[in-house]
C-alpha cells in the first residue's frame, strides 16, 4: 500500500473518530478534592509491618458498577521484590457527594490474598510463610531460577469481568494476566504473546530478572512489563498497557529511549476458540521526550535528554475502558514525591491523562520492531486525543507537593445530573527504599525537603543502632486519592461494564 493511501486512511479514520475525541478534550473535567492516607495505614488484616498489613496504596483500582464496590491492588510489596510478601487486593469503601462528585470518606473493607490452592503454576513453594500464596519477591529469590516465573507476581492492573465477578489482573514480572475468584483463588492463566516474554541474548533463554538489557535478545524491559489492564464494557475483551517499549521496539540497547508502546488485546470470550490468547497488539506513542523536558525547564527545573528517560521512566501507569474501542490511559514521568526523591524536588513534567482510540489502528502483532520515535509509513497508530487531566496540576499534600507515582484510575459512580466521577490514585512503594545491596529502610518526609531513614518498622534505630525517632512533622510517605467531575460531554460514548450476555 503507497504511503500516500495510507495518509488518506489515516485522515480519514482521524476525521471519522475524532469527534469523541476532541469532545472529551475540549470539555474540562473538574477538580473535586483529594483524600490522603497516612503510610502507615494498615489493610483489613489489621497487621502493622512493611511487609504485612501496611497498605501499599493504588498501583490500580477499579469500580465494579454492578456491585457497587470498589477494589483497589496493592503491588509486589516493599523492597523492591527483595522481600517475601503475599501479595492481595483490597476491597474499599469509597463515599461521594451525590451531586459534587467529592470524596467524603475512603476505607478498606477487606483484603484478598492471591493464592494458587490448585497449583496451577507451580507446586507450593517451600521456605515462604504461605507456600500456596503469590509471593512479591522475584523470580530468581522466589524459585532459585530466573527462568521460572511460578508464583513471582507484581500485580499493578485490575477489573472484575463484568459476566463473572472474577478478579483479573495484570502482572509486571511475566507479563502475565491471571483470573482469579472473589477468593482470591487462581482459576486460570492466560497466554503470554510470545514477543512479550524477556529472553536473554546468549541462547534465547527466557530471563525474568536480568536488569542490562544488552545481555538481553528481546521481550518486555526488566520491571517494565504489564502496568494498566482495562475490560471491555461487554466483558469480551482485556486491553493491557506495557509500562515502556519492549527491547525490540527498537532494539535492547536503545529501548530505554523508545517512544512506541505496545498495546495488547486479549480475547476474553469464554466460548471463543482464542479465549485466554493475545489477539491484537497496537502502537501508542507516548509524548515527545523534548516536549516534556520543555515544561520542566519552563517552569524552573532541571533536566537532560535522558533526564526523564523516554521510554524508561515516561511510561503508561494505568488504563480503563469507556467502550469497545475507547480508552482513558495515564502516561507519567518517574518525578515527585517518592522513595527515590523524598525531597520532591524535582519539578515535575507529566502527570496526564489522556483519551485513545483503537479503531482503525494497525495490528502490529507480526511487527518485529516499530522503531525508535517513528513508525512505518504503513503502520496508524492508536488515536490520541490532547491532554484530559493534569493531575499535577492539584494537590492535597503539604505544600502542594505532587505525588510520584500516579498508578490507579478508574470511572467511578454516577452523579445528579449525569456526570460521573473518576478517581486517581498513587503508588507509594510502601514508603520503602532500599540500597544496591538489598538492605530496605522505611522513609519519612516532612513536606519541606526534608527526609530521614530507619530501619523497617522500627522508627527510631538505622541499621540496628538506636537514633531516635524521626523528628516531630516527619511521617512515612502517603497515599493519595483524587476524585475528578466528569460531565456528559468528557464521557462521550461512555458505556459502563455490565453482563450483556
Amino acid at each position: 500500500m503507497s504511503q500516500i493511501s495510507i495518509r488518506g486512511r489515516l485522515a480519514a479514520l482521524s476525521a471519522a473518530i475524532g469527534l469523541a475525541l476532541s469532545v472529551g478534550a475540549v470539555a474540562a473535567p473538574t477538580f473535586v478534592n483529594g483524600v490522603v492516607f497516612a503510610g502507615n495505614s494498615v489493610d483489613a488484616t489489621r497487621v502493622p509491618g512493611a511487609n504485612q498489613g501496611r497498605l501499599g496504596m493504588f498501583s490500580d483500582l477499579y469500580f465494579d458498577e454492578a456491585r457497587g464496590e470498589w477494589w483497589a491492588l496493592s503491588d509486589r510489596g516493599p523492597g523492591g521484590g527483595l522481600l517475601d510478601y503475599a501479595t492481595r487486593v483490597q476491597r474499599m469503601e469509597i463515599d461521594f457527594d451525590e451531586r459534587s462528585g467529592a470524596i467524603r470518606k475512603a476505607r478498606v473493607k477487606q483484603t484478598v490474598a492471591f493464592t494458587d490452592p490448585r497449583g496451577l503454576l507451580s507446586a507450593p513453594t517451600s521456605g515462604t510463610a504461605t507456600p500456596a500464596a503469590f509471593n512479591g519477591q522475584n523470580p530468581l529469590l522466589l524459585n532459585g531460577d530466573r527462568a521460572q516465573l511460578g508464583r513471582s507476581f507484581d500485580p499493578e492492573g485490575l477489573v472484575v469481568d463484568p459476566r463473572s465477578g472474577d478478579l483479573i489482573v495484570a502482572d509486571e514480572y511475566g507479563p502475565s494476566v491471571y483470573v482469579f475468584n472473589r477468593r482470591g483463588q487462581l482459576q486460570r492463566v492466560f497466554e503470554t504473546p510470545a514477543n512479550l516474554v524477556p529472553r536473554a541474548a546468549l541462547g534465547g533463554v527466557v530471563d525474568y530478572v536480568e536488569t542490562d538489557r544488552n545481555k538481553m535478545l528481546s521481550g518486555r524491559q526488566d520491571n517494565r512489563g504489564f502496568e494498566g489492564l482495562a475490560v471491555t464494557p461487554d466483558g469480551k475483551r482485556l486491553v493491557a498497557v506495557l509500562q515502556d517499549p519492549v527491547l525490540t521496539d527498537p532494539s535492547p540497547a536503545n529501548a530505554r529511549n523508545g517512544r512506541n508502546v505496545r498495546v495488547v488485546v486479549y480475547d476474553n470470550d469464554r466460548r471463543s476458540a482464542n479465549y485466554g490468547k493475545g489477539i491484537a497488539q497496537y502502537a501508542y506513542q507516548l509524548e515527545a521526550q523534548a516536549d516534556v523536558l520543555a515544561r520542566i525547564v519552563a517552569a524552573g527545573g532541571l533536566g537532560s535528554s535522558t533526564d526523564p528517560r523516554q521510554g524508561r521512566n515516561i511510561g503508561l501507569s494505568a488504563i480503563v475502558a469507556l467502550n469497545n474501542t475507547d480508552f482513558l490511559v495515564l502516561e507519567r514521568d518517574n518525578r515527585g514525591l517518592g522513595v527515590d526523591d523524598p525531597a520532591g524536588a524535582n519539578v515535575v513534567g507529566s502527570k496526564r491523562v489522556y483519551r485513545i482510540s483503537l479503531a482503525g489502528a494497525t495490528d502490529v502483532s507480526g511487527v518485529a520492531s516499530l522503531g525508535q520515535t517513528t513508525l512505518a509509513a504503513d503502520i496508524i497508530p492508536v488515536l490520541k486525543s490532547p491532554m484530559l487531566i493534569d493531575l499535577a496540576a492539584n494537590s492535597v499534600l503539604p505544600n502542594s507537593k505532587t505525588a510520584e507515582k500516579w498508578e490507579g484510575l478508574a470511572v467511578g459512580p454516577r452523579l445528579k445530573g449525569g456526570a460521573r466521577v473518576l478517581v486517581a490514585g498513587n503508588d507509594n512503594d510502601y514508603s520503602v527504599t532500599q540500597t544496591g545491596a538489598g538492605t530496605q529502610y522505611d522513609v519519612y518526609v516532612d513536606f519541606t525537603g526534608g527526609s530521614t531513614q530507619r530501619d523497617i518498622d522500627s522508627p527510631s534505630t538505622m541499621d540496628g543502632v538506636e537514633v531516635g525517632l524521626p523528628p516531630t512533622g516527619y511521617s512515612l510517605i502517603p497515599g493519595v486519592l483524587h476524585a475528578y467531575r466528569l460531565e456528559a460531554a468528557d464521557l462521550a460514548g461512555y458505556k459502563p461494564p455490565r453482563n450483556h450476555d
